[in-house]
């Protein structure tokens, strides 16, 4: 109660700095100003920030010299490329920009953690068994942010080594006040395709004389679907989705080719694995029946979330 106590008390403050946070969107992997917010942030906090190199990251510790395992704390920091239409007062002041995410309020309860923390361990010294590490991110909206600070050394000077690293999320979709969690995979893995159907080019009047690759492609959208529905193990499940088709430019000619992107999500790497093989099937299948050819290629993303079984129990004790 008295932690929960404390957590309020600091409220208003972290209320005001998200709204900060808010008013000043930034893209990718240079959040420049968000940055700086944290610094100064940690700096009132008396620990030492380091920054990333090639994205502008934010790492500090605390409790440095607890001889326990280290925990990992981490918040993205990176908006959306939309222009915010909501009329609030502490609206995105920067056109084609907006903490659409929820990260604003992410990087402010880090900052709030990191604060309860540092007063805890001011407090009573034996009250962090071990390090936490606060890693601020940027780059999470589709820029592998955490895979370049990983590759940037994140862990490496860890001492002693990280035990558990935890994430959270704000939502929407529930009410406030709830806590969603489960133990093993929690969210999907990304991953992209792109297929291009080569046929011949004609006229519209005489398509006997090409070979179109339109309904073919459309053949595959429907083919894929069909697959997944009947392939995939429902208990393991897969989502697949073409996002975008692109054929020809004009009403009264057969284009060479047309173009399918489409994205795919899995919830084991066994599910993840089988999907090129399915995909680049079909394709090729479902060309080759009208004498076409199908051209597949893949983009690796993300793999799935999966939640350490023990880690998990811990939070929804807590909860």
């Amino acid at each position: 109660m008295t932690l929960l106590a404390e957590a309020r008390a600091i409220l208003p403050d972290m209320v005001a700095l998200r709204r900060r946070i808010h008013r000043r969107p930034e893209l990718g992997l240079r959040t420049p100003e968000t940055q700086r917010l944290v610094v100064e942030a940690l700096d009132r906090l008396g620990l030492e920030p380091r920054l990333g190199e090639r994205l502008t990251s934010v790492t500090a510790v605390i409790g440095q010299d607890r001889p326990g395992r280290t925990v990992v704390l981490r918040a993205e920091m990176d908006a959306l490329p939309l222009t915010e239409e909501t009329g609030l007062e502490f609206a995105s002041a920067l056109p084609g920009a907006m903490h659409a995410c929820g990260h604003d309020t992410h990087v402010a309860m880090l900052l709030g953690a990191a604060r309860l923390l540092g007063e805890r361990l001011r407090r009573d010294p034996e009250a962090l068994p071990g390090p936490v590490l606060l890693m601020f991110q940027p780059g999470e909206e589709g820029f592998a942010g955490a895979r370049i600070m990983l590759e940037e050394g994140l862990l490496h000077d860890l001492n002693p080594p990280i035990t558990r690293g935890f994430a959270l999320h704000i939502s929407t979709l529930y009410p406030a006040g709830q806590v969603h969690i489960r133990p093993g995979a929690l969210l999907a893995s990304a991953d992209n395709f792109f297929i291009t159907v080569h046929g011949r080019g004609g006229h519209a009047s005489t398509p006997h004389a090409a070979a179109d690759p339109i309904p073919t492609a459309a053949e595959i959208v429907l083919a894929l679907q069909v697959a997944v529905s009947r392939e995939v193990d429902i208990f393991d499940p897969v989502v697949l989705t073409v996002g975008h088709v692109a054929a020809g430019t004009t009403h009264n000619v057969i284009p060479e080719t047309a173009f399918l992107e489409g994205t795919f999500r899995c919830v084991s790497e066994a599910g993840r694995a089988a999907m090129p093989e399915l995909i680049r099937r079909v394709a090729d299948r479902v060309a080759a029946a009208y004498g076409l050819a199908a051209e597949v290629r893949f983009e690796e993303i993300y793999p799935a979330t999966i939640n350490d079984p023990e880690a998990t129990a811990q939070v929804t004790a807590m909860a």
